[in-house]
């Protein structure tokens, strides 16, 4: 896989050197790594708050904290793992990096905007990991009211304006990703020539910038109830908790939305380049990320079936719930489509490929497990919705994350990582992500009660496998952070089409210069257009 070409003389990575040349610059490609090095410290902030809630479970009676120290563990586990990593991982990162290269752009449309986008994240990270060291908060990441706005002692203002703040980077980045993808394609690029990343990235954009000032008011509402004691949602001042439910789930449910859409994009271009086949229906799984976009702001009452909100409100929201899983099995199902008959190659970007679409396709059967109104009763609240949001989150968005920065990984940094390694540590996160979730399903549907620190001892062998699959998966984490960082100076020089992919991001060096493109690029031909040549080779 190695190519013989070298590195360019001149790429972005070396055309300016200081750390003042890191912080101010306008170069999306860096400011995708600036992204990159925030959003893994906080990645593993997260998962320092799993290992001690998984340690608390090794045993019934959990013996390692009190109650309310684990309240405030799975709180902050919660907070930074989906405001501060899966939220914006792919968009911030590999969107960033990619979305006007895949356009035949030298830039975002707003490139000092897409700067203060990071500052503003960073502000907003701080504060929250500030509230973490200082206290924590125990509300849990939902910041349910009243307790959140009356009874809780712990940071909640402050963890609260953190993710306030951190809104404001997410609008701005989809704004700007808005206006690039409408203003600044390349000649020749029709909206049906845009690689289905794009296309994933522009329906993630518009749940950005719809959907997140609405959290913001809700956030806000919770302050001035907190501060002012003006009731909003505290029935003793007015309120009525069930609407900070309304507002919270109904930027929440499509939020879930900006994790996956930009996932399903990176798996698009997975499985078309490594089976060496153009996408199957490709019309089809475009629209579908649009429907997924516009259809999951109507779904989050599903979310209140046990609220008392009216039965006929909850089988409206149970219908709709079903409709926004047609959408995304249509992707599925020309993932699979695509594969038939293809020349597969399973590289490590392809392994985590295929891993996605197996561990989405559960997440997703049981998501319409919970949105069937009987069962959802039943498993509300129990470490069965636990396990299904992780099949969907970690089991989908992280593999697609993953699978895609070792995708990319040669055209950001113009080397290889070591392919061995890079199976093996796919098999390790999938192994061990199984082991890790799979026996929640199990919990939850014996009636095991998520957020509990402790539980009867017949639940015990279940949780231990789960720790134990945690730690293997957590290994699985630390493998690629070593060899990524060791390949940066070793690796194998790329070349700048190591995969031999379609896409304009392949006709730049790898490292591109600064300016991407030497001239615009003219595009003659559709998407994936592999010939019958190319697709004998593998």
């Amino acid at each position: 896989m190695s190519s013989p070409v070298k590195l360019p003389g001149q790429h972005y990575l070396n055309a300016a050197y200081g750390i003042k040349s890191w912080l101010l610059t306008t170069d999306h490609k860096r400011i995708a790594w600036l992204y990159l090095a925030s959003i893994t410290l906080f990645f593993f902030v997260g998962g320092f708050f799993a290992v001690l809630i998984r340690l608390e479970l090794m045993t019934p009676q959990g013996d390692l904290v009190e109650a309310e120290t684990y309240n405030k563990l799975f709180t902050m586990h919660g907070l930074f793992m989906i405001f501060f990593f899966l939220i914006p991982s792919i968009p911030a990162v590999l969107g960033n990096f990619l979305v006007p290269m895949m356009i035949g752009a030298p830039d975002l449309a707003f490139p000092r905007l897409n700067l203060a986008s990071w500052y503003i994240y960073i502000a907003g990270a701080t504060l929250a990991l500030v509230a973490a060291v200082t206290g924590g908060v125990d509300t849990g990441w939902t910041f349910y009211t009243p307790y959140s706005s009356i009874y809780s002692n712990t940071n909640v203002v402050l963890a609260a304006l953190g993710i306030f703040i951190t809104g404001f980077s997410s609008i701005l980045t989809g704004i700007n990703f808005i206006v690039t993808i409408h203003k600044m394609r390349a000649p020749g690029l029709t909206w049906f020539r845009l690689p289905l990343f794009i296309w994933a990235h522009y329906a993630t954009s518009i749940i950005m910038v719809l959907g997140t000032p609405v959290l913001a008011v809700t956030i806000v509402l919770v302050a001035i109830e907190r501060i002012f004691r003006i009731g909003f949602f505290d029935p003793a001042l007015g309120g009525d908790p069930v609407l900070f439910q309304h507002l919270f789930w109904f930027y929440s449910h499509p939020a879930v939305y900006i994790m996956i859409l930009p996932g399903m994009g990176v798996i698009s271009e997975l499985v078309t380049c490594f089976s060496r086949k153009r996408i199957f229906g490709y019309s089809f799984v475009a629209f579908s990320s649009l429907a997924i976009a516009v259809v999951g702001f109507l779904v989050w009452g599903h979310h209140m079936f046990v609220s008392s909100q009216s039965v006929y409100a909850s089988m409206i929201f149970s219908i709709l719930s079903f409709v926004v899983a047609v959408p995304s099995a249509i992707k599925v199902f020309n993932w699979t489509a695509t594969l038939y008959k293809g020349s597969i190659s399973l590289q490590t970007p392809m392994l985590y490929a295929l891993g996605f679409i197996g561990l989405f396709t559960i997440g997703g059967m049981t998501g319409l497990a919970l949105a069937a109104l009987g069962l959802d009763v039943h498993v509300h609240d129990t470490y069965f919705v636990v396990a299904h949001f992780h099949y969907i989150m970690v089991g989908g968005m992280v593999m697609a994350y993953l699978g895609g920065l070792h995708f990319w990984w040669p055209k950001m940094t113009g080397r290889m990582y070591p392919e061995w390694w890079g199976r093996l540590s796919a098999l390790i996160i999938f192994v061990g992500f199984n082991l890790a979730f799979f026996p929640q399903f199990l919990l939850g549907y014996l009636g095991m009660p998520r957020r509990y620190h402790a539980y009867p001892e017949e639940f015990q062998v279940l949780n231990v496998m789960s720790s134990a699959g945690a730690s293997i998966l957590g290994i699985g984490y630390l493998i690629p952070m070593i060899y990524f960082i060791w390949s940066m100076r070793y690796g194998a020089q790329a070349g700048p089409n190591p995969w031999q992919a379609k896409g304009l991001e392949w006709q730049t060096p790898s490292p591109p210069p600064t300016e991407n493109f030497p001239i615009t690029p003219v595009v003659t031909e559709d998407a994936y257009a592999y010939s019958q040549e190319e697709a004998a080779v593998v």
